[in-house]
């Protein structure tokens, strides 16, 4: 049907209800496209795949998505998402009607964030462009599902982005560590590095430790509870990564930094007097205010700077730079390389499933495994010298000390 200068359509659809309704859909420029339309829309309705015609376009649709998901993710993770869909999304594609949003032009707009994407026209890495992706997967997904204003998903069916390789992580040794916490322990915050080394907590959870919630008694633990994020300047707290707290154990070397952590924060109650803000964290800045996860990552890379100009002043072989959460890596591949269970360290890291952690250290797992052979040939000689020489596995000179 003509109306003005465009051609309309109506068929009749049956709602949640099995109520049947006419539904009028217009804005065809020619009687032609108007019947492909309609009997394309008539093939749906008789599949149950009909949907409204909609000028909705993908920056508004995106944009009424994070409204509503807000309500299921953390903050940090939708101002990730709407950061993406800012920066990447909406100014190449968000004009475009959702409706008519195709694989191809997905395709085409990950493979020009991949050439011109980043900051003054530089390549965009892989990762972000896989994050990108993934974004728009589950938005989508929603329009299909939720909101009905799609009948399948483009993101499924546009060329992805080649998945980039993991960077290998540079591991500092044992001795490394142990030569920075000694510089560190200069500083009022040498607590929060001995602690994330030697528990492998993200640097979130510890900004938000409290003090009840550390028992430094004879078998002392930290239990973390939550986390710390800061979303457009501002420190959020919020569940940990995986939604469970967990209580870890700690060595008594670390319980006694972190008793000495404490005694050097009464001090610095008693200077600071009314200046002092009340709380239990247990890492603060100078006058009590509970501490932004951003202070020690900028602080560690300060202390390995001092450590570096330090050792080159005397000839020694510098440290490594590493990230903070290097030492999480850390704390869980000595853990690994030690023998201990993955079931144990996955605990320790807060991973919801110990798969999570096979995966992420499948390569400290890999070197064990070309070691089990040796191990498995060694482990039978020895059993073999114990029934040859029975008295010998009762010397308490051979027994490991528990």
């Amino acid at each position: 049907m003509r109306r003005g200068g465009t051609w309309s359509y109506v068929i009749r659809v049956t709602d949640s209800k099995g109520l049947s309704k006419p539904r009028w859909v217009g804005g065809f420029p020619t009687e032609s496209a108007a019947k492909r339309a309609r009997d394309e829309a008539r093939m749906a309705a008789s599949n149950g795949d009909y949907v409204n015609r909609s000028a909705t376009t993908v920056a508004e649709y995106l944009n009424e998505w994070l409204a509503v998901h807000a309500l299921e993710v953390k903050p940090r993770t939708r101002a990730g998402y709407a950061h993406l869909i800012e920066n990447y999304v909406a100014p190449r594609i968000g004009g475009k009607r959702l409706q008519a949003l195709r694989a191809t032009d997905l395709s085409i707009l990950y493979r020009e964030l991949l050439e011109s994407g980043g900051k003054n026209g530089r390549p965009l890495s892989a990762r972000t462009v896989e994050y990108v992706h993934a974004v728009l997967r589950k938005a989508l997904a929603d329009a299909v599902r939720n909101d009905q204003l799609l009948t399948s998903n483009p993101a499924e069916r546009a060329k992805r982005p080649r998945k980039a390789h993991a960077e290998p992580v540079i591991m500092w040794t044992a001795t490394d560590l142990v030569s920075f916490l000694e510089t560190a322990s200069q500083h009022r915050l040498h607590a929060f590095f001995r602690l994330s080394a030697y528990t492998g907590a993200r640097r979130g959870e510890l900004a938000n430790l409290r003090w009840s919630d550390v028992n430094l008694g004879d078998a002392p633990t930290i239990r973390l509870r939550g986390t710390v994020s800061v979303i457009a300047g501002t420190r959020v707290e919020g569940t940990t990564k995986g939604g469970r707290e967990r209580t870890i154990s700690i060595d008594p070397g670390t319980a006694a930094v972190m008793i000495e952590h404490h005694r050097r924060q009464q001090l610095e109650r008693e200077l600071a007097g009314g200046s002092w803000t009340d709380g239990d964290h247990v890492f603060r800045q100078e006058l009590g205010e509970p501490l932004f996860p951003d202070t020690p990552t900028a602080l560690m890379t300060k202390l390995l700077r001092q450590h570096n100009a330090a050792a080159a002043a005397v000839g020694e072989k510098p440290l490594t730079v590493i990230r903070l959460h290097d030492l999480r890596h850390l704390h869980a591949t000595l853990l690994l390389k030690v023998g201990v269970p993955v079931h144990v360290v996955a605990n320790r890291l807060g991973h919801a499933d110990p798969a999570i952690t096979l995966r992420v250290y499948a390569h400290v797992l890999d070197d064990q495994a070309s070691q089990a052979a040796s191990v498995f040939a060694q482990a039978l000689l020895d059993e073999g010298r114990n029934e040859a020489n029975p008295g010998s596995s009762d010397s308490s000179a051979d027994r490991p000390t528990p």
